[in-house]
Formats: C-alpha cells, structure tokens, sequence
C-alpha cells in the first residue's frame, strides 16, 4: 500500500493495530499481525506500482478484513488513543449458505485513508468469515 508518510503510517500500524515490522528499507516496510502480511511504501514520483493519481482518501472501494489476535483488545487501545473509529465494534452474523458466520468488528480508516475492518470470533465463538 502507498502511503504518504512512511514513519507516521509505521507508527499507527506497529503502536495502535498492533504489526510487527520484519524488514524495513528506505521507503519500504514489511509488517505481518498474525497470519496478514502487509507492505507499505512511501509514495515516490517514479514508481511503476503507482496506478494513478494519488488523493486522500486511498483506497477507495477496497475493504481489507484484518484478523486480529485480540480484536476488543485492539478496539480499547484505538478508543484510548483517541484514533478515529468509522463503524464502531459489533457482532456481525454472516451467512454463507445454510451455515452462520458470528464475528466481532470494526471499521477504522488508516492514515491515508484505507478502509481497514479488524474482525474476531463473536461471542459463540464461529468462525469468523
């Protein structure tokens, strides 16, 4: 994902949504939260990733569903820190045929304005999907 402030977007994802960075390099960083892989690249003027103009919000019609390890653990951490919360958490049931998806989630946007939705099990404990 391109973002316009790498050390700002760093900091949001390893302090507040809880990544793990496993490498960095000038203007690229590679950060994992449980299974989810994640790279973040500062935007450069040259950059053959880059599929058009770039303005805030990011992103836009993408939903990125998050499994987090804890998530009313991430949910509390965000609250305290005052971070934006765009849907605030809920259980949501999903039905994928005859069988009922149960998962606790919220929506946050991150600093460049992706649409990031943390989701974990809900309270009967199913599947999250």
């Amino acid at each position: 994902m391109t973002v316009r402030d790498l050390a700002r977007s760093l900091d949001v994802y390893t302090r507040l949504f809880g990544f793990t960075v496993h490498y960095t390099r000038p203007g690229f960083a590679y950060l994992s939260l449980g299974p989810v892989q994640w790279m973040l690249e500062q935007v450069r003027e040259a950059n053959a990733w880059q599929t058009g103009t770039l303005e805030y919000p990011f992103g836009r019609g993408i939903n990125f569903q998050i499994e987090a390890p804890d998530v009313d653990g991430l949910y509390g951490r965000l609250l305290a820190a005052s971070y934006p919360i765009k849907v605030p958490l809920t259980t949501s049931r999903y039905l994928e045929g005859e069988t009922e998806h149960v998962q606790r989630e919220f929506l946050v946007l991150d600093p460049d304005g992706y649409l990031l939705r943390f989701i974990g099990p809900g309270e009967e404990g199913g599947r999250s999907g």
